[in-house]
C-alpha cells in the first residue's frame, strides 16, 4: 500500500489546472478556467476548473472533484493508481507498506490487465536492448528506419522473441496469471497449448492519453504471405481500437500548444515526425477514423491537418474521415505529400524547418483540396461534375456552424463555377431529408417508449427542505469562515412599558451563526448526505484553521463529488459570459449575512409550516380535548410563522436599502 506521507505529498504538489490541462484545453474565464467536457460530446464549454478552490466541475455529466478524482474518472484509475500517476508526474518517490494477500486479491480485472500489459512492455524493451536476438533483429530494424536510441526509449519500442512461448513462459514465471495474459491478447490459448501472439515481431506499445499501456502493435520482419504484416492486440476491456490514437500520450501537450493536430496513418509515421521535431502528431493506426478518435483530439484543439500519402489510394482513403471531422465542428486542412512519399519517409529526408515550410505552403482548406481533386477527375464530363457537386454539398452539410457553412458555399461556388443558389438549394434538400429522417426516427422511438411506459410516471416533486439544507452546506463551504455582522431582534420594554423588538448588531463567524441558529430551534438536517457533511464541516471548523483546499483533500471520492457540485454551482454562471452581454450577475459574497439570515428563516418557516399541516390532519380525528390542544398549537405556530415572515421581509427590505 502507498504510505500516507506519499499521498500527502501528492495532494500538496498536484495543481488541478495542471493535471486537467494535460487532457483538456482550458481557457481563462475570470478567476477560473473553462473547457469542453472530456466526458460527453459537446460544442459549448460546460467544464469548469477553479485554481483557487483546487476543484473541477463538469456541468454536462454532473461529475466533479479534485485532481485525484479527475484522474480516477477520466482514466478509470483506482485511487492508488491515480496517486501513482500523479506521483510520477510531479517526481514524487512512492513509499509503500507491505500489501496483504487479501489486498492483492482486491485488484479488479481491468487493473490486472493493465499490470500485465505494463510488464509486457518492459519485457519487450528488455529483449530489444539486452537479448542477442533483440539487438540483432529488432534494434537493427529500428536503426534502419532511422530511429535514435532516445526515440526508441521514449516510445517504449521493443521486440518479441521468435519463439513460440518465450514471453508467456517469462510472465508465468514472474507470477502473472494466464487468465489475464489471454484476456489482453498477449497469449493465445488453444486446448492445452499456449503461445505468444506477437512471436518474432518488433513491438509498438499503444498508450492512453495518460500513458497507460492499452495494447500493442507488432510488425513482422520476415516475408511470410500467411502472416499479417502488422498485428494489433484484440479488443479487450482495456483496448478499444476505435477509441485510441497512437502517439496521443507523447503529442498531447504539443497539440494544445500549437493548437493543431497532424493526423497520419501508421506508427512509424508518428515516430519519425516526432523525432524530426513535429511532435503534435497522432495516428489512427491503420483503422478508418472514428468519432471517438476525433473527440480525443477535440479535447486538445479544434484544428486537424490530415497528411495524405502521395498516391491516389492514400488520398481517397484519408478523405473519408473529413466529413466526420466537419460533423464534429472541427476545422480540417489537408496536406498531400509528394508522389511516392509517406509521412515517415518524408520526415526522414527533411529537417523540422523544411517540414514546417512545406506544411505551411501546401496545407489547404478541405473544400479547395477536395474540389480540385475531384474536378481533375470530372474534367468536362457534366454527369461526373454533378456527382462531384453533390459530394461537395454533402460535406458542407456536415458543418454545424452557419457562418462557416456559408463561407464554404461561396468558395465551392467559385471553384465549381456554379451559382451559390444551386448549392443552397441542395443544402436545403439535404436538410429537409435529414429532418424528415429525424422525425421518423423520433416517432418510432416515441411509439416504442409508449409501449414500454404505458402508464405515465408521476412527476418528481421539488423538495424545498432538500434545497434549503443544500444551501446551508454551500454557505458553510464558501463563507463559513467569514466574519459577518448579523442583526438580532431582542425584546425590550419602552418608556410606556410596552414590549418592543430592538435590533442588536453582533459580529460572528458564519459557521457559528448557522450552528447556534440550528441549535436554538433544535433543528437537524434530514438528508443523510448533508447530515454527514454538516457534522464533518463543523468538526473541521472546531479543530482546524479553515482551508477549503485542505478540507477537500480529507474527503472520500463520494463526498468530494457532492461537495464539489455544491461549491461549483455558482461557477455555472461564468460559462454564459453574461458580462460580455452587459448582464451583471450578483455574487452572493456581496450580501453573505443576508443570504445566511434568509436561508435560516426560510428553513424555520418551512419546518413550522410542515408542523402546522401535520396537526391540521390530526385535528380531523381528535376528540374535543385533544382538538383544543392542537388548535392552540396551530395558533402558536401560525403566530410564530407570521413573526418569521415579518423578519424575512425586514431582512430583504433592509438589504435592498443598503444596496440602493
Amino acid at each position: 500500500m502507498i504510505s500516507k506521507s506519499t499521498i500527502d505529498a501528492v495532494f500538496d504538489a498536484a495543481r488541478v489546472e495542471e493535471v486537467i490541462g494535460d487532457f483538456v484545453t482550458l481557457k481563462k474565464s475570470g478567476s477560473n478556467y473553462k473547457g469542453l467536457s472530456p466526458f460527453v460530446n459537446e460544442k459549448t464549454p460546460s467544464f469548469m476548473v477553479s485554481p483557487v478552490k483546487q476543484i473541477w466541475k463538469d456541468f454536462s455529466s454532473g461529475k466533479g472533484g479534485n485532481a485525484i478524482s479527475f484522474i480516477m474518472e477520466h482514466e478509470h484509475f483506482s485511487y492508488p493508481e491515480a496517486i501513482r500517476y500523479l506521483a510520477k508526474k510531479y517526481g514524487i518517490e512512492i513509499e509503500e507498506t507491505e500489501q496483504s494477500d487479501e489486498e492483492k486479491e482486491q485488484l479488479n480485472e481491468k487493473e490486472s490487465m493493465f499490470i500485465v500489459s505494463e510488464f509486457a512492455k518492459k519485457y519487450f524493451e528488455e529483449t530489444l536492448f539486452h537479448a542477442e536476438e533483440g539487438k540483432a533483429i529488432g534494434m537493427t530494424y529500428f536503426k534502419e528506419r532511422g530511429f535514435t536510441q532516445e526515440t526508441i526509449k521514449e516510445f517504449g519500442l521493443g521486440y518479441s522473441p521468435d519463439q513460440w512461448s518465450a514471453f508467456t513462459d517469462a510472465a508465468l514465471q514472474k507470477g502473472y496469471s494466464l487468465e489475464y495474459l489471454e484476456k489482453t491478447g498477449l497469449t493465445i490459448v488453444k486446448e492445452d497449448r499456449k503461445f505468444d501472439r506477437f512471436k518474432g515481431r518488433v513491438m509498438f506499445p499503444i498508450q492512453s492519453m495518460s500513458g497507460r499501456v492499452l495494447g500493442f502493435g507488432g510488425r513482422i520482419l520476415i516475408t511470410d504471405k500467411k502472416a499479417a504484416k502488422y498485428l494489433n492486440s484484440p479488443e479487450s476491456d482495456i483496448y478499444h481500437k476505435s477509441k485510441v490514437l497512437y502517439g496521443i500520450f507523447h503529442a498531447k501537450q504539443e497539440i494544445a500548444k500549437q493548437d493543431n493536430c497532424f493526423l497520419v496513418e501508421g506508427y512509424t509515421d508518428v515516430i519519425q515526425m516526432h523525432q524530426t521535431g513535429i511532435k503534435n502528431v497522432v495516428a489512427s493506426s491503420g483503422t478508418a477514423l472514428t468519432p471517438d478518435q476525433i473527440r480525443l483530439i477535440s479535447r486538445l484543439t479544434k484544428n486537424i491537418t490530415m497528411l495524405f500519402d502521395g498516391d491516389a489510394a492514400g488520398i481517397r482513403a484519408s478523405m473519408r474521415g473529413v466529413d466526420l471531422i466537419l460533423e464534429a465542428g472541427m476545422n480540417v486542412r489537408v496536406c498531400p505529400l509528394p508522389d511516392g512519399e509517406d509521412p515517415d519517409s518524408f520526415a526522414r529526408k527533411h529537417s523540422k524547418e523544411q517540414l514546417d515550410e512545406y506544411f505551411k505552403n501546401n496545407a489547404t482548406d478541405f473544400i479547395r483540396f477536395k474540389a480540385n481533386l475531384l474536378m481533375g477527375e470530372a474534367k468536362s464530363d457534366p454527369i461526373k461534375k454533378a456527382e462531384l457537386i453533390r459530394d461537395m454539398v454533402q460535406s458542407i452539410s456536415k458543418i454545424p456552424d452557419q457562418i462557416q457553412k456559408e463561407i464554404y458555399v461561396q468558395e465551392c461556388a467559385r471553384i465549381m463555377d456554379i451559382s451559390e443558389d444551386v448549392i443552397f438549394n441542395s443544402l436545403a434538400q439535404i436538410g429537409r431529408k435529414e429532418l424528415a429522417d429525424a422525425n421518423k426516427k423520433y416517432v418510432q422511438e416515441r411509439k416504442q417508449m409508449e409501449v414500454v411506459h404505458s402508464e405515465q410516471q408521476p412527476k418528481e416533486a421539488i423538495d424545498p427542505q432538500y434545497n434549503l439544507e443544500r444551501k446551508i452546506i454551500e454557505i458553510l463551504l464558501l463563507y463559513g469562515n467569514m466574519e459577518e455582522q448579523f442583526i438580532e431582534l431582542l425584546l425590550d420594554v419602552n418608556e410606556d412599558n410596552e414590549v418592543i423588538e430592538v435590533e442588536h448588531k453582533v459580529e460572528q463567524k458564519v459557521y457559528e451563526r448557522i450552528y447556534l441558529s440550528l441549535q436554538e430551534d433544535e433543528v437537524q438536517l434530514t438528508n443523510p448526505t448533508f447530515k454527514v457533511i454538516y457534522k464533518d464541516i463543523m468538526d473541521y471548523f472546531n479543530h482546524n484553521v479553515w482551508d477549503l483546499e485542505k478540507y477537500l483533500k480529507t474527503l472520500n471520492p463520494e463526498m468530494a463529488q457532492e461537495v464539489t457540485s455544491i461549491i461549483m454551482e455558482d461557477e455555472k454562471e461564468t460559462l454564459h459570459n453574461w458580462e460580455s452581454q452587459n448582464i451583471i450577475v450578483k455574487q452572493k459574497v456581496q450580501g453573505v449575512s443576508q443570504y445566511v439570515t434568509e436561508t435560516i428563516l426560510t428553513l424555520r418557516m418551512y419546518l413550522l409550516n410542515t408542523m402546522i399541516e401535520k396537526y391540521k390532519v390530526k385535528l380531523k380525528d381528535s376528540d374535543e380535548k385533544r382538538s383544543y390542544e392542537m388548535l392552540t398549537l396551530i395558533m402558536d405556530y401560525t403566530s410564530l410563522m407570521n413573526m418569521f415572515s415579518k423578519r424575512l421581509g425586514q431582512v430583504t427590505s433592509r438589504f435592498k436599502t443598503i444596496e440602493e
